[in-house]
This record gives C-alpha cells, structure tokens and sequence, in this order.
C-alpha cells in the first residue's frame, strides 16, 4: 500500500490553502499532484508515463473527495456525526437505578462498590424469571465487546471497500439487531443480539475520522474533526437521561424499540445521501469501468497495492494490530487506554455519590452528568480553536512546512486540565459540598478529557458514568485522533482501529480495581491519584511533539503497514 500512503500524503498535505474555519475548509478544490498520486512506489521510473495506469483527472477532478462542493461534504459530515452520536446513545441508554439500600454515604465506612443495578437489567432479570445478576449486567455491557471487535473488522473492510457500504451495511443490520433485542424470548439471545448490535454500532466510531481525512485537508480539519467529535460528545449526555426516565415509564423493550426506529430512520438517510469517499476505492471503481468499456485487461488503478484480494483482505486485517509495533501509536493508544481505564475507575462512584449521598433517582443521576456534556462541549471549542491557531504558528515558524506533530500541544492542556476536575470532583463529594459543586468539577474532567474520548468498560455502574469519560474524552482524543489521522491518513480508519481496540481492552480490565482502591484511599484520595497518574503523561507528549517526526521517520521504527 506504499503507493495509497504516498497519495494520501501528497494529495492531502499539498494544499496550499491558508487555514481557516469549517466552512473554508470545505470550499474550494485543492491542489492535487496526480504525478506522484500515478507514479507509485511500486512502479518503476518507465511507468511515470504508463497510459495503463488509471488516475484522477487532474487537480480538480470533482470525483477526488477533496474537490466535492461544500455543501456535499458538509451532508456527509453531519450524517457520519448523526450516526455517531446514536451509536453512542446505544451504549448509555441502559441507566442505572441506584439500590438505595446497599449505597453509603460515608465512604470511609463501607465498600463504595456496593451493588448498584441497573433499572433495565432488574426489569430484564425479572422478565425472564433469572437471578443470575451477573449475566443481567452482561447485557449492558457485552454492547461494549461489540466495540472492541468490531473495529478490527471494519476499519480493514473499509480500505479494501469503500466506507459508504459499510456506512449502510452496519446501520441497517445495527437496526435490524436492535429490533431483535427487543422481541428476543430469552436472556441468553437478547446478550447474542446486543453483542452483534455492538459490533455494527462501532462502524461511525471507527470510521469517521477517516471519512473526514478523506474529505477536508489536514490543515483545515480541525473544525470537522470538532462537529463529528461533538457528536461523541452528545450522545453518552443523551443515552442516560432517556434511559432514565424511558425505562422505568414504558419498560425496557422499548429502549431498543426506539434505538430500531431512530436507527433505522438513519439507515434511510445513509442510502440516500452517503457517498463514498475512499480515493482508492474510486479509483478502482474508475479502473474497472475503463476496462469493460476499452476492452484494456492491463489498465490497473494508480493505487493498485498489486495483491490478491485474499493476501489484500488478510494483510488488511492484521494492519491495525502490525501498527501497534509504533511507538507513537502504542505509547498515545496506552495513555488514551489508561486515562480511559482510570476515569472509568472515578466514574464507579457516581451512583453512590448522586444516588446515595444526594438522593437523585435514575433520571436525575442522568440530568447530573450534563455537567461533563458542557465541559465536552467546551472542550470542543476550545480544541479546536486552540489547535488551529497554534498549528498556524507553528507552521508559520518552520518555514510553512506542516507536521502532525503540531496537533499535540493542546493534548498538554488537556493532560493538566483533567486532574483538576478529578481533584475537585473528588474532595468536594467527599467533603459532602452541594452537589453542584461535584458537578462543576466533573466540567473539568469534560473539558479537559475532550483532548482523549473513549468508551467505557465492563462493569455496569463503571459502563453508565464511564461512557461520559467518552465524551470527557473529547481534548486529549480530539488531539490524539487529528494526530494520528495526519501522520497515518491514507490507513486513517486502521489506526483509529488500533487505538480503539487497544483502550477498550485494557479498560476492560484496569476498572476492577476500582472498588478495592477507593476502599483503601478514599473517593478523594483515590481521584488524586488518578489525578498524578494523568500529570505523569504529560513528559511523553511533550517528547512526541518534539521528536515525534524524527521517531515516525527512524528506520528502527519504520513498519510497512
């Protein structure tokens, strides 16, 4: 795939360009170099002129996704954020009715693991007539398993198939599996069901990155980055106040009944607008039509990786765990995976701090979280208004040359903004404050994580607050993913792979943790030392954004993806 990188990375980076706002970024056509897009690593010197080889149609090919008009990539983005947004949804909408029984209000007292079950899974438990809970919970959770493999999958498919069939294909089965969810006659189907609902919801996570590498220029990516972020934002600040109030009112088939409609009406909307966007699926669109029309067996695409499709498909698959092997990508994806794991860690105390502490019910606990939404929110702005401007700074002083590397100052900020919250959160519920000042802190741990965004692990109260660390991920993960979508955008959606899998199996397991470490420690002391874990992170970024390049270009870290 030496030729798709060197396309990507000339056809994105050789805009000219000056930066600016999300409406420029998806203005006008950009220079492309079709010399270097044609004349691949893998041909030789006399191919430069091969009449057999199948280009764009020059710089200003409208075909080239960075050359639609803006309102066609505007469409594309706002439905890629709609069908992120429900994918996350999915994921929170089974809240969490605290057993007001089994909470404590002084930590200090008794276990702050206490049993806190989920009001869908006691109506599920009852339903089928079990009492295995540990099986109930499994149903909320093993959403979660869905997202972790899924992208292994689908981030591969999509290089070799284009994002838009997979856009359709994932959302329509998305439905169709939430649909089964909610008829399944037992426990034992409904965890079948949920499990593959997981796996296709994971599609727009994993995919919308890359669509957006495919669409807008490096430089000018930070305001689309910023709306199909925001939609990660959103929907974990959705997914809980409609679960809360849904399924105690009408019951808990109807949580699925509405994620099917609201799914399905997205299916449609795919099917209509989506479009493909891939510059090396086009093209081999493009090489294929010449070839019935011509009769020329020999035309090949100028992106032609010169594989077998099986060898393709194979070599496609181990891609996102081969680019683990880089520093730079296993190093961002362990501190995406540990701020992931430790955030979920404070996020187990929230039923006990909202449920018992201060006697909110299920949707108020749910209305509690919006103080994290705001602080995602805010981080999102921030990000972007930050990246930008420092990002021009920096290419300005090195002489115009552009670098990802220039992506990572803000993560800084976020690496020092999230330990604030989680000290303020932390001491405040402990200290027994008003709740609002609790929830300010959570802002905090908002803006700051929006620079990390992830989701959230295997433990039910952990999985119903955790997911708001998805969208208090939003500075270090908005950052993180512009970064590593810069350095490596022609392989844009196996690298959001990588990391995801990476974070989501590591936050598997490092939030079981949780209930013996804030027993020992405390809920403030537990949140300062998860605090000091995230300031102990900022050396490595800053070393990255120093040497970053020197590191991604060293032969002893060159990996052929």
């Amino acid at each position: 795939m030496a030729a798709l990188e060197e396309a990507g990375a000339r056809g994105v980076e050789s805009n000219t360009t000056k930066t600016g706002d999300f409406n420029n970024a998806l203005d006008a056509p950009i220079d492309i170099d079709v010399e270097h897009l044609s004349t691949e690593k893998l041909s030789t010197d006399g191919e430069k002129n091969n009449l057999n080889i199948v280009d764009f149609d020059g710089p200003d090919d409208p075909m080239h996704p960075m050359n639609w008009s803006s309102a066609k990539k505007k469409t594309a983005i706002v439905i890629v954020t709609s069908m992120t947004l429900l994918s996350y949804v999915a994921v929170t909408y089974m809240s969490f009715r605290p057993n007001v029984n089994k909470l404590l209000t002084h930590f200090s007292c008794s276990p702050i693991g206490s049993t806190i079950n989920s009001s869908a899974t006691l109506d599920i438990l009852t339903h089928f007539k079990s009492t295995n809970e540990t099986l109930g919970s499994f149903v909320t959770t093993v959403f979660l398993l869905g997202y972790t493999f899924g992208p292994l999958f689908i981030a591969p498919l999509s290089e070799l198939y284009g994002r838009a069939i997979l856009y359709k294909t994932c959302m329509c089965l998305f439905a169709i599996f939430n649909v089964a969810c909610a008829v399944a006659n037992s426990l034992g189907s409904l965890v079948v069901f949920r499990f593959l609902a997981g796996i296709m919801g994971s599609c727009p996570v994993t995919l919308g990155a890359s669509s957006i590498a495919d669409m807008v220029p490096s430089e000018k990516r930070t305001g689309a980055m910023g709306a199909y972020v925001l939609g990660a934002a959103l929907g974990p600040s959705i997914g809980p106040i409609v679960g809360g109030f849904l399924t105690p009112a009408a019951g808990w088939r109807w949580t699925f009944w509405l994620m099917a409609i609201a799914s399905g009406a997205m299916t449609v909307v795919a099917v209509l607008f989506v479009c493909e966007s891939y510059p090396y699926v086009l093209l081999e669109r493009k090489t294929k039509r010449l070839r019935k029309h011509s009769g020329n067996k020999n035309l090949r695409s100028g992106l032609s990786a010169r594989k077998m499709p099986g060898e393709l498909l194979a070599f496609s698959i181990l891609r996102p765990l081969k680019m683990l092997l880089s520093p730079i990508i296993f190093l961002l994806s362990f501190y995406a995976a540990v701020v992931y794991s430790y955030l979920y860690l404070c996020f187990t105390t929230f039923e006990v701090v909202f449920g018992g502490q201060y006697g909110f019910n299920s949707g108020e606990a749910g209305l509690a979280t919006l103080g994290l939404a705001l602080g995602s929110i805010l981080g999102v702005v921030g990000c972007g208004l930050v990246t930008e401007e420092v990002s021009r700074r920096l290419v300005k002083e090195h002489g115009g040359d552009p670098k990802p590397e220039y992506r990572l100052p803000p993560m800084v900020v976020g690496a020092l903004c999230t330990p604030i919250g989680l000290f303020w959160y932390g001491w405040s519920a402990e200290a027994k404050a008003h709740w609002i000042v609790p929830i300010i802190g959570t802002v905090f741990i908002g803006m700051g994580m929006v620079f990390t965004y992830v989701r959230p692990p295997l433990i039910p109260i952990l999985y119903f607050w955790a997911q708001y660390v998805c969208l208090a991920n939003v500075v270090h993960q908005m950052s993180s993913a512009m970064y590593l979508v810069d350095a490596y955008t022609v392989h844009a959606a196996s690298v959001t792979a990588a990391s995801t899998v990476f974070r989501c199996l590591l936050g598997a397991l490092l939030p079981l943790a949780g209930p013996s470490m804030y027993n020992a420690l405390g809920l403030g002391g537990g949140n300062t030392l998860l605090g000091f874990i995230s300031i102990a992170f900022a050396p490595l970024l800053v070393i990255f954004f120093l040497y970053g390049h020197r590191i991604r270009e060293a032969k002893l870290f060159k990996i052929d993806f």
